[in-house]
């Protein structure tokens, strides 16, 4: 195969490697290269040296039974974009911030903790949340990580916690719409009362917004 501008067949070639990838991506569990070929409609040859190829960039890694998973290679494109997406995210934060009155963020998974891209502290309270820009947690604890969770899950409502990640705080958050290179949840924090029912549909708004500028 040569390997120049406008051939067809190595165009043919770097969309079957991103459905790969956006394979490996979905479902986080790993897969052997028997149901990659047949989830991707390709042969097992074809399959293999696909999977070579992702392996050698660091792109896809196997475990000890065969199975395919993303590799670590993802992670450093991943941080590239993370300024990117900040920006594209300060504007609709900023709005949810000072509508609300309470500290919004959007918040990355990786792996299995929630990496908190981008925070917005509302202009005219007197008392807020402090969240920084690059905090961890796990998915499981706070309501931006189980908003995600809640995603994978098929479900796009808000979700509402108190207490989870720091005493006192309250916090509702929403998936953003299913990307395929972003699981992330927009949310609001704050240590005052929060009326999940009027707040609420003010997040999931947010993360729609959000969703719909990144798509």
């Amino acid at each position: 195969m040569r390997d120049h501008k406008g051939n067809p067949e190595s165009a043919q070639t770097l969309e079957r490697g991103l459905r790969l990838l956006r394979l490996l991506a979905d479902g986080h569990r790993g897969r052997t290269p028997t149901e990659l070929a047949q989830e991707l409609g390709l042969s097992r040859p074809i399959v293999y040296r696909l999977l070579t190829t992702l392996q050698n960039e660091g792109f896809a890694r196997r475990d000890a039974e065969g199975r395919a998973h993303l590799g670590f290679g993802v992670l450093a494109l991943a941080r590239a974009v993370q300024p990117l997406l900040r920006a594209a995210a300060l504007p609709a934060l900023r709005r949810l911030a000072e509508e609300t009155g309470a500290t919004a963020h959007l918040t990355a998974a990786e792996g299995d903790e929630g990496l908190a891209i981008a925070v917005v502290e509302p202009t005219w309270t007197d008392m807020h949340v402090a969240y920084r820009e690059g905090s961890r947690h796990p998915l499981t604890r706070g309501a931006a990580g189980l908003a995600i969770l809640a995603l994978r899950e098929g479900r796009t409502d808000y979700t509402v916690t108190e207490g989870q990640l720091q005493e006192g705080a309250r916090g509702i958050a929403a998936p953003l719409p299913a990307l395929p290179w972003l699981e992330a949840s927009v949310g609001i924090v704050t240590f005052g009362p929060i009326d999940a029912t009027t707040l609420g549909p003010r997040v999931v708004h947010a993360a729609v917004e959000l969703g719909e500028a990144l798509a």
